[in-house]
């Protein structure tokens, strides 16, 4: 939903050279500046690789629903897919700008009690202590699919038709898919002073 559209902000702009995108399954995508990579294993990546070279911004937007996967899976997804490209990344030596698609609650004491908070904390953690030149967590609240998609479960279902009620709550409450896209995209390439970027944090980098 996210890393398609940060795909297209980054193949649109003039600011990016080149795009390598890591992904489970074809996007069926032909632009010049992209090199697709499909990727079986996101706990065996090749090291050798020579699209590993020269990467100064990373958009990492890969996720899982709770519910959807078991514990292991969705721990694996959740952190070990993140912390082994990045641990990759710094061994090669590559000052770049790290931005994390986290979420809201993100618990970075790791004490939680809900396997999302606790684990999307623990990633966070992992990461900020790796000393690139740039670390990103974005914690939207809600996000709203501006285009329409089969919503993973009934919950989802209920948001999408009381997203008008949602974004009464305020600015923390909820976003859209396109305009945490863009924002990632903005600070992956300006950088940002925030390490944290919560929801509100988020829409005022559109401003």
């Amino acid at each position: 939903m996210i890393g398609s559209l940060v795909l297209q902000h980054c193949l649109n702009s003039p600011e990016i050279g080149t795009v390598v995108s890591l992904t489970r399954r074809s996007g069926n995508i032909s632009h010049d500046k992209l090199e697709e990579v499909l990727i079986s294993d996101f706990l065996e990546l090749d090291e050798t690789a020579t699209y590993f070279h020269g990467i100064d911004i990373v958009y990492y937007c890969i996720g899982v629903y709770t519910g959807a996967v078991d514990r292991e899976t969705f721990r694996k997804i959740t952190v070990d897919y993140p912390q082994t490209l990045a641990s990759l990344l710094k061994n090669k030596g590559s000052e770049l700008r790290f931005c994390l698609l986290s979420g809201a609650g993100a618990d970075r004491t790791e004490k939680s009690k809900m396997i999302f908070a606790r684990d999307k904390g623990i990633i966070e953690n992992h990461l900020a202590a790796m000393g690139f030149q740039g670390f990103h967590s974005f914690r939207p609240g809600y996000i709203y699919p501006v285009t329409a998609r089969d919503e993973p479960n009934i919950s989802y279902k209920i948001f999408r038709y009381l997203y008008p009620i949602i974004k009464l709550f305020g600015s923390n409450a909820s976003i859209k898919s396109t305009e945490l896209a863009e924002a990632m995209f903005k600070v992956g390439v300006r950088g940002s002073d925030l390490e944290i970027l919560e929801n509100r944090d988020i829409l005022a980098v559109l401003r």
